[in-house]
């Protein structure tokens, strides 16, 4: 049986056009032999998204962007597709991930784990973009920078206080003071040095005042040993007892007892020794005035006057 060319020609037409359909859809990322679920996902920015691009279920490719389009004017709507034995809730998120440190991006299927019903078909998921590396550097950056400027701001506060509390005055007294303590310590710094050479040329009086202080401790401590050696101790023990007995006495004394309270409290024996310093006064008058009385010497016997009292 010969084939004509009229059916050659038909089987390379098909051929051709089954082979061009098959590398459209792999072009496009859609695999014609895998039965999958298409569902769709609302950004206001796609994060560099382009058809192809990868979707993944917990790092693990599950499908692919097939188109991105405009939606409502302002957002962008991308359609993807999974496979159909991938099952999540429809309440799971659609999240935009960078794949590495070169930027490439992906959708990430974060499934939720709750009771809704499972994700069909042309259902819209919610949506986020996780931050990447450069959202992260720049917003480190942009708090650095916040501070920076704070911190310029702070300094630029404090200098302007700085600029109003040193005035003109103030600056003029600010450098007298400075001037100031730069003679006193040049003073301080001749003082030290007249200290010095008084000290050098009197080195040998010094020394020698030096020597004779350490003699004296010398014999401070050797009059201390002496005294410890010679009974001072038994001095001391003998004039504390001489302190307690006196003190016994005068409490005697304070109480109306002994010999000496009864001359110091007794009033008929203060007289009666007053009357007798009288008399003796009297006494002593009398041999002044008349010493012959008391006196006589007579060759011939002459008879003693009668006493008269003075």
């Amino acid at each position: 049986m010969k084939i004509n060319n009229e059916i050659k020609t038909g089987i390379l037409a098909i051929f051709a056009i089954g082979l061009f359909v098959f590398g459209f859809s792999y072009l496009k990322s859609n695999d014609i032999f895998v039965s999958d679920r298409t569902f769709y996902a609302v950004y206001s920015d796609v994060e560099g998204v382009v058809n192809g691009t990868p979707v993944t279920v917990n790092g693990f490719p599950v499908g692919s962007v097939q188109k991105i389009s405009f939606y409502n004017n302002k957002d962008l709507l991308i359609k993807f597709r999974v496979e159909n034995d991938i099952k999540f809730s429809k309440n799971s998120l659609a999240q935009i991930y960078e794949t590495g440190l070169i930027g490439g991006k992906a959708i990430a299927i974060l499934p939720a784990n709750d009771n809704a019903r499972i994700a069909i078909t042309n259902d819209t998921l919610k949506t986020s973009i996780a931050p990447g590396l450069t959202d992260l550097v720049n917003k480190q950056i942009t708090n650095l920078q916040d501070k920076i400027e704070s911190m310029i701001m702070s300094a630029d506060s404090v200098l302007h206080k700085i600029n109003r509390v040193f005035d003109d005055s103030t600056r003029v007294s600010l450098r007298n003071s400075v001037s100031g303590f730069n003679q006193t310590i040049s003073d301080l710094k001749a003082t030290s040095s007249l200290i010095k050479s008084i000290v050098e040329s009197n080195k040998s009086d010094i020394d020698l005042t030096l020597n004779n202080v350490a003699d004296i401790s010398k014999d401070l401590s050797d009059f201390s040993s002496t005294l410890n050696n010679s009974g001072f101790d038994q001095t001391l023990i003998n004039f504390k007892k001489s302190s307690e007995d006196l003190s016994e006495i005068l409490k005697d004394i304070n109480r109306g007892q002994g010999t000496i309270t009864k001359l110091i409290n007794n009033d008929s024996l203060f007289n009666n020794l007053n009357d007798a310093s009288k008399s003796i006064d009297l006494l002593l008058e009398d041999i002044r005035l008349n010493p012959n009385r008391y006196i006589h010497f007579s060759i011939f016997g002459k008879k003693n006057k009668p006493y008269k009292s003075p």
